[in-house]
């Protein structure tokens, strides 16, 4: 369904993204925002599922300022390897450069949502906050570096999802995003992992996984019509 395209980042630099588009006119546009094992088949899996679901799916490869075409396995060596990349080799800033070349990209499908998992979940959280004039939503996943931005205030309207037996994101790190920012809508699900909605992984948990896309395609049809 998609193709890879190119796109050129405020500063200058380019990057490769996946490009997945509706069978009819879209509703819009949906940033697919990576977790830290790149843009691989389950990233280009759920840019095909917002396609089918009516949207203009942008996967940016954020990795890319630093390596190119990476795709990583769900393993030690993926994590390692994916977590320098993402935390010690970027910066905030260039990721935002990078998530805003895709959201003028996925511009051409009408107003703008992200979405985002692992490391992504993270991404769309500061995006709500320094996006606010390109995107009309965001919908973020089990993102576990959410508290060292958390006096950034969200400005478009933001949905986070987390699993209750999540051990990298304790609930107490949860509630104090709920608290510090009663305008968002934060959802836990019982019983789910980190990695729930990835159907790669062996934390996949099918009813959260359903639940979670259901919320975000009602947020995405309220604010991106």
């Amino acid at each position: 369904m998609g193709q890879t395209i190119e796109l050129t980042a405020s500063d200058g630099v380019t990057l490769s993204a996946y490009r997945a588009e509706p069978a009819g006119a879209p509703k819009g546009g949906v940033v697919v925002v990576q977790e830290i094992f790149g843009v691989n088949d389950h990233i280009r899996s759920v840019a095909d599922g917002y396609a089918a679901d009516g949207y203009l799916a942008v996967a940016p490869a954020l990795f890319d300022r630093v390596r190119s075409g990476v795709e990583l396995g769900y393993n030690a060596e993926g994590i390692d390897v994916g977590r320098k990349i993402a935390f010690d080799d970027l910066t905030m800033d260039q990721v935002m450069a990078d998530v805003s070349a895709a959201a003028a990209c996925a511009s051409e499908g009408g107003k703008v949502g992200v979405v985002g998992y692992c490391w992504g979940g993270t991404v769309c959280y500061v995006a709500a906050a320094r996006l606010s004039d390109q995107i009309a939503a965001a919908s973020g996943y089990y993102g576990g570096h959410i508290l060292p931005h958390l006096e950034e205030r969200p400005a478009a309207p933001l949905q986070l999802h987390f699993g209750s037996e999540d051990h990298g994101i304790p609930l107490e790190n949860v509630n104090a995003i709920a608290e510090r920012w009663p305008h968002v809508a934060v959802h836990v699900y019982d019983g789910a992992d980190h990695g729930f909605n990835c159907d790669a992984r062996a934390s996949f948990h099918a009813d959260a996984a359903g639940t979670a896309k259901q919320r975000t395609l009602a947020h995405f049809a309220e604010h991106l019509s």
